[in-house]
């Protein structure tokens, strides 16, 4: 369920659920008893107090972020923003960044189709899809990403879906005697054995629903920001302070 409808929900029982107070430590699960009876289905994976007084911070199981007043009734979407002496801070994003990064971190690095580099300083985690024409742009590259130290572990994001042939096309490739030959191959549009094992494609490919992903390739970097998209070698490296 998205946060449409989710708004749409909640509007449809609002007043309907009494607020009684709450001592502190409470709010939260008030809150997170009111979203997931007031929508079925829905599972909030934290509550916590938000830096906007008044204000609580809800991740829900899509990887949506929204706010709520400490009643439940009242709901926002979109990035809260703050004002800093340094500018404008995204603090939506970096509540994102570390939620993805824990998330990550617990996962782990065990099943992704690594392309190691000889002196690394840095690692990206690419949701990656073998049939898209810009992860095959990226895929070009990661010999020059190489270069510049950065270690590029992939992980399955076949945008297709579970039981399509892109998703059965990443299956072969993990499951290949020589997984980056294999994946080297498929992503530059050859037809490779197909093999059948048991895999960490499905779980991969909910992870990076879980994380927020909603298109590949997505960078996951190390602080857990996302970079959305094709990135040039050298622009990802002088981002991350390598150049």
């Amino acid at each position: 369920m998205n946060i449409k409808s989710l708004i749409v929900a909640l509007g449809v029982v609002a007043g309907l659920l009494g607020v009684a107070s709450v001592n502190a430590g409470e709010v939260e699960d008030r809150i997170a008893e009111r979203l997931t009876e007031a929508v079925p289905g829905l599972k909030v994976m934290s509550v916590r107090k938000s830096e906007a007084r008044g204000l609580y911070e809800v991740r829900s199981n899509n990887g949506d972020t929204i706010y709520t007043t400490e009643d439940g009734q009242y709901l926002m979407t979109g990035d809260l923003l703050k004002i800093t002496d340094q500018g404008i801070t995204n603090v939506t994003e970096v509540a994102r960044a570390e939620a993805r990064k824990a998330t990550m971190s617990a996962f782990g690095d065990e099943g992704a189709i690594r392309f190691p580099a000889k002196n690394e300083k840095a690692v990206v985690s690419v949701f990656t899809d073998i049939d898209c024409p810009y992860c095959r742009k990226l895929h070009d590259e990661v010999p020059q990403l190489n270069e510049y130290g950065i270690t590029v572990n992939y992980y399955a994001f076949p945008r297709s879906g579970p039981n399509t042939a892109s998703f059965r096309k990443y299956e072969s490739v993990w499951c290949a005697e020589d997984q980056q030959a294999a994946m080297t191959s498929a992503k530059a549009g050859k037809s490779i054995d197909e093999a059948n094992c048991e895999n960490p494609v499905q779980e991969q490919y909910r992870l990076g629903g879980q994380i927020g992903v909603t298109g590949t390739p997505a960078i996951v970097l190390e602080d857990g920001n996302m970079v959305r998209g094709y990135v040039p070698a050298k622009r990802l490296a002088e981002g991350l302070g390598l150049l």
